[in-house]
């Protein structure tokens, strides 16, 4: 399998595409809600806390009422049962009976709780005449009561006997775990599986609260001793019950929920999606060689995406612009080079075959033309290795003035120089680079005439301009764009290489200044720009 440029780069190692990193996220926005039916554990647990505490309240007022038909039948305390647990030994599990507050807080925990099984069948017993005639007394107040609760009540005496319940009066549940702990004078309570008397609906069985009933059984103290148990059952409330009987609500939320997630897939898919993968093509056709690609998306979506694609572009278009210009440098190159290589080949070939018959003078005629032009091919050789160190040059730092650098120069080998002003002004470039700099200037003004370079150096800003003119012939107005081309030359009989204004552009844009030919009375100037020091 042939690897692509950006396979190679990027890897054969498997990545999800932004396609299917964005249908992702859409499945978990639109599965959040539902996904959060079965976490909702917290909630049903409150709701079988809250159907506890209402359970103790009910069974509390029957239980009231049932300590005061204890007492108005005059009951003697043998046939009373256990007597109830002092404050001190289980304050929480059991009722003070001689202090004025007796509460009792809900303790059932769908989480940590064990749910037991259903409620075990009462047994036959037998019931006393004196608690059965109080169970009849209040059966009409447990099924009034019935009616608007919905909840369960049972009435039981010392021994655990009904006296007062639908369909169980005159059976025992002594042996129900929570009752027997009543009979002992403490509250209890518990969760059972509930049988229910209807099917339940399908959406119910993803709830563990509507699989349970919760028992609640509270003794009955009457002077120090249990006087019965008032023993209460309801199935919680939960919230599955409420999402079925709102299947419109609910229906129109997932529609909304549904359309939501849409929304978000077509902005997210304008804004970041599409860009992204109109930006890929694009890459594609820059690297196939479309110069008509490099120009900028017709919808960027993103502030970000936006500077991406203008960042590439920026990037495209300067690296176009440099094979352009390596280009057109490799044809000056070979045509420079091509000149005296052809005039050296052919000085050497006549004076090869040429042997005796060429006189002394001619010989020599056709040695010094060998000369000339091996001068001038090392003479390039050594501007273009100028140029390329000049291009590839990192700045150092270093700082330097206008008279510092001239100090560098010889004397005896350049034009008279006047500074004007600013000769101390301190200039981001090391001292090297800025003699390089002005010795091209100088000799560049020494071959078209000049007599005096005049420099004259201001600053502001934290930026320094350096005017540099001579007295010269200038330059003609049909050569003003192209002076800084490399191997523009109009002395080239003379030497010239065009390479110098060309080293002094690389130089100076490596330490973030530049040059330009600015309009001059006589003569020509040129305007430096280099960051202040």
């Amino acid at each position: 399998m042939r690897l692509t440029t950006s396979s190679k780069w990027i890897g054969r190692k498997w990545r999800p595409r932004l396609a299917t990193v964005v249908v992702a996220i859409l499945i978990l926005v639109m599965a959040l809600p539902l996904v959060g039916l079965f976490f909702f554990r917290l909630y049903e647990n409150q709701l079988i806390r809250q159907t506890e505490a209402e359970l103790i309240a009910q069974g509390a007022a029957i239980a009231a009422i049932y300590a005061q038909e204890v007492r108005d039948a005059g009951i003697p305390p043998e046939k009373l049962g256990a007597p109830m647990p002092q404050a001190g030994g289980s304050a929480s599990r059991s009722i003070n009976p001689d202090g004025p507050y007796r509460p009792i807080e809900p303790r059932l925990d769908l989480a940590s709780d064990y749910v037991l099984p259903t409620r075990p069948a009462a047994v036959a017993a037998t019931v006393d005449p004196a608690f059965a005639a109080i169970g009849a007394r209040l059966s009409g107040i447990l099924d009034a009561t019935q009616k608007t609760t919905l909840a369960g009540f049972r009435l039981l005496d010392p021994r655990g006997v009904v006296i007062a319940g639908r369909g169980e009066v005159g059976q025992s549940l002594a042996e129900v775990d929570e009752v027997r702990d009543a009979l002992a004078g403490s509250y209890a309570s518990a969760l059972r599986l509930r049988i229910p008397d209807q099917p339940t609906p399908p959406l119910y069985s993803v709830s563990r609260g509507t699989k349970v009933r919760v028992f609640v059984a509270l003794p009955v103290a009457v002077d120090g001793k249990v006087a019965g148990v008032v023993y209460v059952s309801r199935t919680p409330n939960n919230i599955i019950k409420h999402l079925y009987g709102e299947r419109g609500k609910v229906t129109l939320a997932a529609i909304a929920i549904l359309g939501g997630t849409l929304l978000i897939g077509l902005v997210f898919l304008r804004t970041v999606s599409r860009p992204i993968y109109a930006l890929i093509d694009r890459t594609q056709r820059i690297a196939a060689g479309e110069r008509d690609a490099i120009r900028p998306l017709d919808h960027h979506g993103t502030y970000e995406m936006a500077e991406l694609s203008a960042a590439f572009l920026d990037m495209a278009e300067k690296l176009q612009a440099r094979s352009d210009s390596i280009q057109t440098f490799a044809t000056h190159v070979s045509h420079e080079l091509k000149s005296p290589l052809t005039a050296i080949q052919g000085a050497a070939e006549l004076l090869r075959d040429s042997g005796s018959a060429m006189d002394d003078e001619e010989r020599r005629r056709f040695s010094n033309n060998i000369v000339t032009d091996a001068g001038r091919l090392n003479l390039l050789v050594r501007r273009l290795l100028d140029l390329a160190k000049a291009e590839n040059l990192a700045p150092s730092g270093e700082s330097t003035s206008i008279n510092a650098t001239l100090a560098l120069l010889p004397v005896d080998t350049r034009l008279a120089v006047r500074i004007e002003a600013g000769g101390d002004l301190a200039l981001r470039i090391s001292a090297e680079n800025a003699a390089i700099v002005l010795a091209n200037l100088i000799d560049n003004s020494a071959r078209h005439g000049a007599a005096l370079v005049s420099i004259t150096a201001t600053s502001a800003g934290g930026k320094a301009t350096v005017l540099v003119g001579d007295d010269g012939d200038g330059i003609s107005p049909s050569n003003r764009a192209r002076i800084f081309e490399p191997f523009f030359t109009t002395r080239r009989a003379s030497g010239g290489t065009g390479m110098g204004l060309g080293i002094v552009l690389a130089l100076l844009k490596a330490h973030d200044g530049m040059i330009g030919l600015v309009d001059s009375e006589r003569g020509t100037r040129f305007e430096i720009t280099l960051p202040a020091a």
